[in-house]
C-alpha cells in the first residue's frame, strides 16, 4: 500500500515530525513493502515553523528576543523561497507551554518579542512574513508587537505605559511617529480562529482561562481590550471588528496596522507542499494529533487533512492521544475511522510518558488488521 502520514504535533510530547516516524516506523515493521510518505503539519500553533521549513527546504534563523515576560531568549524563526518569505511562530518567542500553569501570569505578559522577529525579518530583506498565531500566552491586545515596531503607549497623564493586559484600560494616547509598519512587505497571519478582539466571543472570554486569568478578572480586561480599541478607532484603525482580531490575544487586531491579511493555517501550508499530489497516489492517509473533539473541526490539522483526502476520495482514518467531547461528529468529515491510543486509565503525565510507545500499538494494530483484509480481497 501507498500511504501518507500527516499527522499534527502531540502537545507537551511530541512534535509533528516525532509523531510521523513513530506512525512510519509501526507500519514498516508489518511489511517493507508499504510505501511512506510524512508531511510534516501546522494549523499555525506550534509546529508551524518546522512544517514551512521542512516542506521548503527552508532554514532557520537563531535570534535573541524578549519572551512573554519581557526576559532575553534564543529564539528562532524559519526562512522558504530563498530567504524572501520569514515564518515566525508566536508559541516560539511567548508560547503558554513556555511556563507551568502555577508560574503564569497573563496580566504582565508581553507580544513584544514577536515585533521583535518581525523587525529581524525585516532586516534581512524578506516581502513576505507568515505570522502563525496559535499558542500565545499573551492577552495585551498586541500593544507589545506595536511598541517592539515603534509605537508609543501613553496615559492620561501623558505617562509612558509598558505593554501589557494590565496597561489596556489605560491607554490614552498613541504615537505612531516612529512605528513602522513594514512597507513592501506582505504580511499573511495563519490563523484558523475567527474570534473578535472583544465581548462574549473575544478573545479574553474565549481564551483568558487557558491563560491563566481568574473569572472575576476576564470581564475587567474585556472591558479594558474595548477601551484600548475605541482608542485605536478614534485614529482611525478597526482592530476589533473583523475574525480573527481576537486571535493570540488580540495580535490578531493589531495586525491591521501592517495591512495583514488572514489565511487558514493548513490551507497556507497546503499550497507549499505536495500533500495534494502524494494523497491522490494514495492508498490510506493517517492523520491524528494530542486530543480530538469537536473543536477538532474548526481548522485543526486532521480536519484539513481528511478534507484533502475527501476531495481525492481516499480513506482517512484518525489516530490521536485521546478522544474528547463530541468526537463523533468527526465522521461526519468523513474519516472511516476514529482512534484512540490510551488503552488504560492513567495519569496525564504517565500519557505523556508513553505518548510514543501508545502510538506506535495502536497504528501496528490497525494495519495488521487492514493488510488481514487486504490480503482476502
Amino acid at each position: 500500500m501507498k500511504i501518507v502520514v500527516a499527522m499534527d504535533s502531540f502537545k507537551g510530547c511530541m512534535s509533528s515530525n516525532q509523531a510521523n516516524e513513530t506512525v512510519k516506523h509501526a507500519i514498516q515493521a508489518i511489511s517493507k513493502h508499504h510505501e511512506v510518505n510524512c508531511f510534516t503539519m501546522g494549523d499555525g500553533g506550534e509546529g508551524s515553523v518546522d512544517a514551512f521549513v521542512s516542506a521548503c527546504n527552508g532554514v532557520y534563523v537563531h535570534v535573541q528576543a524578549r519572551d512573554a515576560y519581557f526576559q532575553n531568549i534564543d529564539a528562532s524563526y524559519g526562512l522558504i523561497d530563498q530567504g524572501k518569505t520569514a515564518v515566525i511562530e508566536v508559541a516560539s518567542v511567548i508560547g503558554l507551554n513556555m511556563r507551568e500553569r502555577s508560574e503564569r501570569k497573563p496580566l504582565y505578559t508581553t507580544s513584544y518579542g514577536v515585533g521583535q522577529l518581525m523587525l529581524d525579518a525585516k532586516g534581512r530583506g524578506v516581502k513576505k512574513i507568515i505570522l502563525a498565531l496559535g499558542g500565545s500566552s499573551t492577552n495585551d491586545g498586541g500593544m507589545g508587537m506595536l511598541t517592539a515596531l515603534g509605537a508609543k503607549f501613553y496615559n492620561d497623564k501623558r505617562e509612558y505605559l509598558k505593554s501589557s493586559a494590565k496597561s489596556l484600560g489605560q491607554v490614552a494616547r498613541i504615537d505612531l511617529r516612529k512605528f513602522d509598519a513594514l512597507e513592501g512587505i506582505e504580511v499573511i497571519a495563519a490563523c484558523d480562529v475567527k474570534n473578535t478582539l472583544v465581548g462574549e466571543h473575544g478573545a479574553t472570554y474565549t481564551f483568558g482561562k487557558q491563560k491563566g486569568l481568574f473569572p472575576n478578572q476576564i470581564k475587567k480586561i474585556d472591558r479594558d481590550m474595548t477601551s484600548y480599541a475605541n482608542v485605536w478607532h478614534k485614529l482611525g484603525y478597526d482592530i476589533s471588528s473583523f475574525e480573527g482580531s481576537g486571535a493570540a490575544g488580540g495580535i490578531g487586531g493589531a495586525l491591521a496596522l501592517v495591512h495583514a491579511h488572514f489565511e487558514s493555517g493548513f490551507q497556507l501550508l497546503r499550497t507549499y507542499t505536495t500533500i495534494d499530489k502524494q494523497i491522490q497516489e494514495a492508498d490510506l492517509v493517517i492523520t491524528g494529533e494530542g486530543q480530538s473533539d469537536y473543536q477538532t473541526m474548526f481548522g485543526k490539522v486532521p480536519a484539513g487533512v481528511v478534507g484533502v483526502a475527501n476531495e481525492y476520495n481516499k480513506p482517512c482514518i484518525c489516530v490521536s492521544g485521546a478522544l474528547g467531547k463530541d468526537y463523533e461528529t468527526l465522521y461526519e468529515l468523513g474519516f472511516i475511522g476514529i482512534y484512540s491510543t490510551s488503552d488504560r486509565a492513567m495519569s496525564f503525565a504517565s500519557a505523556l510518558a508513553q505518548a510514543k510507545e501508545k502510538l506506535y500499538s495502536c497504528v501496528y494494530s490497525i494495519i495488521k488488521t487492514i493488510d488481514y483484509w487486504e490480503a482476502r480481497k
